[in-house]
């Protein structure tokens, strides 16, 4: 086959791109910029476009589909010509239904934590030597793509995001896959661009578990009210199986999983990822994985790439990176790493980097967020702000939206650099929490502080 991609060169397409080339297909691609690791991988594999830009004489009726990226705009120039030519135009989303359709779709949505339960779920069939295909969204330890794609196995596993499918198609991207067992792992509202009401956001979730294919299975975290609810009150005749955390402790930093062979330590901690632990192993129950398999396996993951990662550890000191950047996401992130060290000083850094968490009208979702961290900062770019087209934001309004007197609060990147590298470590964690890097920060510096 001939595939085109609009956009090749972000981070889920260009995995796509890799993950045909790899099955035999003829694969081109446009994209106006790519970087870094997308452009590497690319070129290792002679998929780089020969210059950025959009050149619609690329597009010709030999093509059988054409991917559009959520990079392009709806006026893109090839666009425009696919839709002249008559070629199948296909969202990211909506191809991977497509090459799975014959395969049992393993769905895992949710607010928070998908990523961590997919990599889960992936590093037990790996270590069980078990061929899956799969969708994930970060690169993972052992793994060569965030995508596999072949013709041989039974099942694929697939990261459900709830954003945007394509430029062209609003809907959500986890309403396309029509799993036949699926997992929710917690509402919490996020997107604001997109769904400016709770309801809104909430109804997407109660789509998902309608969509989940009659006699198929939803595993759901019964922990929150709002999973609950949606799960429950759906008429979709379907099996549903509640989790809940799994009882665990903690002892000198390391966490201690209760099992029905004794407590086992884990590599990963905090009560977010041992409850996305317990989800992710009803999956593989699901899949085959009996839980004595599936406990042998887990011991050993280390979690998802950006997902509470070391950056530098001492005797007394550590520090980690996390791609938090959510309310609840950063409430959980914060209570795990104190709970994990509490005679430990914590100090805590967010960045507020989204467009949702830049939005007056959402800060109010962070009330307590971080009031677990015994000094917590938070880091903006009024840039950011202004780059993004919102209302310009206040040091008062987030201070106010925390409901924390002592918050420190930094526009400047140099700033933030100069009084993070002033502090002194010992008996201390750092958390650093961001989808971006505080306006230029070198994380391979960081272990300089310990």
């Amino acid at each position: 086959m001939r595939i085109h991609f609009i956009a090749i060169g972000g981070s889920a397409m260009h995995n796509l791109a890799l993950a045909l080339h790899a099955k035999g297909y003829n694969v081109s691609g446009s994209d106006d910029t790519i970087f870094d690791p997308s452009k590497s991988r690319l070129e290792a594999k002679g998929l780089l476009p020969g210059e950025f830009g959009w050149f619609p004489g690329k597009l010709n009726s030999d093509i059988d589909a054409v991917i559009l990226g959520m990079h392009a705009k709806p006026d893109n120039p090839e666009l425009a010509r696919a839709k002249e030519l008559g070629l199948t135009i296909y969202s990211y989303p909506e191809f991977l239904y497509e090459q799975s359709k014959d395969k049992t779709r393993v769905v895992i949505g949710g607010s928070h934590g998908k990523t961590t339960i997919t990599s889960m779920i992936l590093h037990v069939m790996q270590y069980h030597n078990k061929d899956v295909d799969y969708m994930v969204g970060a690169q993972l330890e052992g793994f060569d793509t965030m995508v596999k794609l072949t013709e041989d196995t039974d099942f694929i596993v697939l990261e459900g995001d709830e954003y945007l499918s394509s430029p062209i198609d609003h809907r959500p991207k986890f309403h396309l896959y029509k799993p036949n067992i699926a997992l929710m792992s917690g509402i919490a509202w996020d997107h604001i661009n997109v769904f400016p009401t709770y309801e809104n956001y909430v109804d997407q979730f109660s789509i998902f578990t309608n969509e989940v294919t009659s006699g198929g299975a939803m595993v759901y975290n019964s922990e929150d009210p709002e999973v609950k609810r949606v799960v429950e009150e759906s008429s979709n005749p379907i099996k549903k199986y509640p989790y809940r955390t799994p009882n665990y402790t903690v002892s000198n930093g390391t966490t201690l999983l209760e099992t029905p062979e004794g407590p086992m330590p884990v590599e990963i901690f905090g009560e977010h990822n041992l409850n996305n632990l317990e989800g992710a192993r009803w999956i593989c129950q699901l899949m085959g994985i009996d839980a004595d398999d599936f406990y042998e396996a887990i011991a050993s993951f280390k979690g998802a790439s950006k997902r509470l990662e070391k950056l530098a550890e001492t005797a007394n000191s550590v520090a980690f990176k996390d791609f938090a950047h959510s309310p609840s996401k950063v409430k959980a992130t914060t209570r795990a790493v104190k709970n994990q060290y509490p005679e430990r000083i914590l100090l805590a850094c967010l960045e507020l980097h989204t467009y949702s968490s830049l939005n007056p009208e959402f800060l109010k979702e962070y009330k307590g967020a971080l009031d677990a961290a015994d000094t917590a900062v938070v880091f903006y770019s009024p840039h950011a702000v202004e780059i993004k087209k919102l209302d310009p934001i206040s040091s008062e309004q987030i201070a106010n939206a925390f409901q924390r007197d002592d918050l420190v609060i930094f526009t400047d990147p140099s700033e933030f650099k100069t009084y993070l590298f002033d502090q002194k470590l010992e008996s201390s964690s750092l958390l650093l929490m961001s989808s971006g890097n505080y306006g230029g920060l070198d994380f391979a510096e960081v272990k300089n502080l310990l």
